[in-house]
């Protein structure tokens, strides 16, 4: 695989790389290039901006939850067919887990062999600038520099003072100089940007975005930088697993509208390749659950839609009722929470699905945030016991009370803090909820147990009625 390729990197959170990476994405893609998103670390919302941008899914790649083999074959698979891949780091270039950076955008960075441009916020700094592109330079040769992006830049004589220190300290090329966009542009919100599900001016930012890149970046020295990244040659990168696809396929439901947004494609992909025919469903808009197998909820925001979705009571009864007939439910974070008896959010308070004998709450700090780890320890309709699981976890709500005091949880936590730093994955009848997200390509025991799940309720149904598997 010899696609051209570039990684924008940071020196923290908060730096500018998603606005670099939507304006080369969107620019790219206006000059008619093919372009693949990717997006470093399990981030849903800046993946979301990325593939709208780029007219097709952002694919996240994850040295923690996933294998650096997967990774490198994840990425040539989506990469390979197009004609440039962007991928937008997370933090800091060298930031990770611990003080060796372990799982950081430059370990990404060197395992993809792709040259990295340094997107570099200089508000009230000059040859401080200079300095640090110096020590990211130095901290690990090993990591391909291509070129540095000036953020944030106040005006002229800012720019030129600016450059000239890097030229003279880093002997890095600068590749361009943004000024200042406008914040209501990409509004943030607590777990980030507000998603492009929500915005409403979406086409307007992103297209502003890439001007902005287009005008003020050099856009064929960044394509130089790009061509100058090696072939890869990853092994097998187009396999796929495959499943009972269009034999005796089950349904299932997935949950997809403004308040439940949170899917990696892979998840989706993974179930289909299994043998399921997927269902998208709007606990917003739908005011019946329809015929399914299972229900996959992913996460989202169900707090700031929390009074549509609890003014959809006809919704909510027909959940309820199938759940308590069996349904299977595999249920993450906002979903989980959308399955509990109450949410408490701005001093409102608002009836979910009743599902669950929990009343969860909101605080203004995240309760759970970062790479979580898991042992199964109880019997559910998902995992094996024993099973060890990986994933990551990032909300703001949390459990306040219970209606039971020997509620049944799944998951020892080992790292994180699930519902409530012990445990996590509720459970109740075929339903598993829990606070933490796992990509189907780390947890290869994912799909196939919720299609399974889905199988054992059809043969079920089908035995009841006297109608043959």
């Amino acid at each position: 695989m010899s696609t051209p390729r570039v990684l924008i990197a940071g020196l923290r959170g908060g730096s500018g790389k998603t606005v670099v990476s939507l304006g080369l994405v969107a620019t790219w893609r206006k000059q008619g290039c093919h372009v693949s998103p990717f997006k470093k670390g399990p981030d849903y919302i800046d993946a979301a901006w990325l593939s709208v941008a780029a007219g097709r899914p952002c694919r996240n790649l994850d040295l923690f939850l996933m294998t650096p083999d997967t990774v490198l074959r994840s990425f040539a698979a989506a990469a390979g067919p197009a004609d440039v891949a962007v991928i937008e780091g997370n933090r800091g270039l060298f930031d990770g887990m611990d003080a060796r950076g372990r799982y950081s955008t430059a370990e990404l960075a060197k395992l993809l062999n792709t040259p990295v441009l340094l997107a570099v916020d200089c508000t009230k700094a000059t040859r401080t600038v200079a300095a640090m592109v110096l020590g990211c330079q130095r901290l690990d040769p090993s990591v391909s520099l291509g070129g540095v992006i000036l953020n944030n830049v106040a005006g002229h004589r800012h720019e030129s003072v600016l450059r000239e220190a890097v030229a003279e300290i880093s002997g890095m090329p600068v590749v361009g100089a943004l000024g200042r966009i406008p914040g209501q542009l990409f509004p943030e919100r607590h777990l980030g940007l507000v998603p492009p599900q929500e915005h409403d001016q979406l086409s307007s930012a992103i297209q502003q975005a890439a001007s902005a890149v287009e005008q003020q970046l050099d856009m064929a020295a960044i394509w130089d930088i790009a061509r100058q990244a090696p072939a890869l040659d990853p092994h097998d990168s187009n396999a796929t697993a495959t499943g009972d696809e269009g034999r005796n396929a089950v349904r299932i439901g997935v949950f997809r509208d403004a308040a439940f947004q949170f899917y990696y494609p892979e998840n989706l992909e993974a179930l289909v390749q299994q043998g399921a025919i997927l269902l998208e469903i709007s606990p917003l808009r739908d005011t019946a659950l329809p015929d399914v197998d299972a229900l996959y909820l992913g996460g989202g925001f169900p707090e700031t839609a929390a009074p549509a979705l609890a003014d959809n009571r006809p919704f909510l009864a027909s959940l309820r009722q199938s759940i308590n007939s069996g349904l299977p439910v595999y249920a993450e974070c906002g979903g989980a929470v959308f399955l509990g008896d109450k949410l408490l959010y701005d001093q409102g308070e608002y009836p979910m699905a009743g599902v669950l004998p929990v009343v969860f709450s909101f605080e203004a700090r995240p309760r759970g945030h970062g790479y979580a780890v898991l042992e199964t320890v109880e019997d559910n309709p998902f995992f094996s016991v024993g099973e060890r699981l990986q994933g990551h976890e990032f909300h703001y709500t949390y459990m306040q009370s219970s209606a039971q005091e020997d509620l049944k949880f799944a998951f020892r936590v080992r790292r994180g803090y699930g519902f409530d730093g012990q445990r996590d994955g509720l459970c109740y009848r075929n339903v598993l909820a829990s606070y933490t997200h796992l990509h189907a390509l780390g947890t290869e025991s994912w799909a196939p147990s919720v299609v399974r799940a889905a199988a054992r309720l059809k043969t079920r149904s089908a035995s009841r009625s006297g109608v043959g598997p």
